[in-house]
């Protein structure tokens, strides 16, 4: 398991990350989201033991990531698809890391395989890699400890589609056997499509998490009246707020009954009461981090 508790990163006066708290739950697909520069990264870096937070604490399994004595077997990692050396071939890289780690050289073959890299794509040098291959070389490192937990920043980039369908399965076949998955990933239609439960964060803060279906059903109720001043009012004598829609309705953040039940005892002749049309992760994604600026930190 996962554990970020009220992680916060300043770099002077920039807050980068405040008071970010969340869990990723073994047999799960975490997704990770937010616009550029929302402090995802610097996230991810705290939980790694990359980047020291400001405030706050971060565990991998109830440690810290910096006191697991073999990381690699605890937790795979991929922030930086091409942080690997460009001069070593990718059998190299990954028969290092077997050392490193203690795990059987003959594994090395194994772990290539299974992320799509052939005998002659394993013998080039990763400075003659694609974008994509060096992905898979990374996910293969990651996954070469056979850990339990992954931490994944951006790994479908460079990736084809048939690519990006292999790591979705990949992903979800790992969950499913009990593994642990922290997914960072500006391809929200293949996070929605993989993930079980979603953090968003817009500003360094966490704007929404939950269920993911819990989450993508939260779009509300569509109301319009005869007499929509009358609405509003009684709208707002029962507590409930809206959204003003284009066509003139609103959108409220309650069941039907609720609302209902709020227009019939104003005695209000509704026109349209519905439940408001949902427009998936992407819709919900740029309804939560609208207005949210980038800013660029020098790290």
């Amino acid at each position: 398991m996962i554990s970020a508790e009220h992680l916060s990163k300043r770099y002077g006066s920039h807050p980068a990350v405040d008071d970010v708290s969340f869990t990723c739950e073994p047999g799960t697909v975490t997704g990770f989201l937010g616009p550029n520069g929302a402090g995802k990264s610097t996230t991810m870096r705290m939980i790694c033991g990359l980047t020291p937070p400001t405030a706050g604490r971060a565990t991998v399994d109830d440690r810290a990531y910096r006191r697991l004595g073999n990381p690699g077997r605890r937790i795979g990692v991929l922030l930086d698809a091409s942080a690997q050396h460009p001069g070593r071939t990718g059998r190299e890289v990954l028969t290092l890391a077997a050392l490193t780690m203690g795990v059987p050289r003959q594994q090395v073959d194994a772990g290539l395989e299974r992320v799509g890299l052939n005998k002659t794509a394993a013998k080039r040098r990763v400075k003659a890699y694609s974008l994509g291959m060096r992905q898979r070389l990374g996910l293969a490192y990651a996954l070469l400890g056979d850990p339990g937990i992954l931490i994944l920043d951006e790994p479908a980039n460079g990736l084809d589609p048939e690519g990006i369908f292999w790591m979705r399965g990949l992903l979800r076949d790992f969950a499913d056997r009990g593994g642990t998955v922290l997914l960072s990933s500006h391809l929200l239609r293949e996070v929605e499509a993989v993930a079980d439960k979603l953090v968003v964060i817009g500003g360094g803060r966490i704007v929404a998490q939950g269920d993911k279906a819990e989450l993508l059903a939260a779009s509300g109720t569509v109301v319009k009246a005869l007499d929509m001043p009358a609405l509003r009012a009684a709208l707002e004598r029962a507590g409930l707020t809206g959204t003003e829609t284009a066509d003139g309705g609103v959108v409220v953040q309650a069941d039907a009954e609720v609302i209902g039940r709020a227009a019939a005892e104003a005695r209000l002749v509704l026109l349209e009461l519905r439940p408001a049309d949902s427009g998936g992760l992407e819709q919900m994604f740029l309804t939560l981090t609208a207005g949210e600026t980038v800013k660029e930190v020098v790290r």
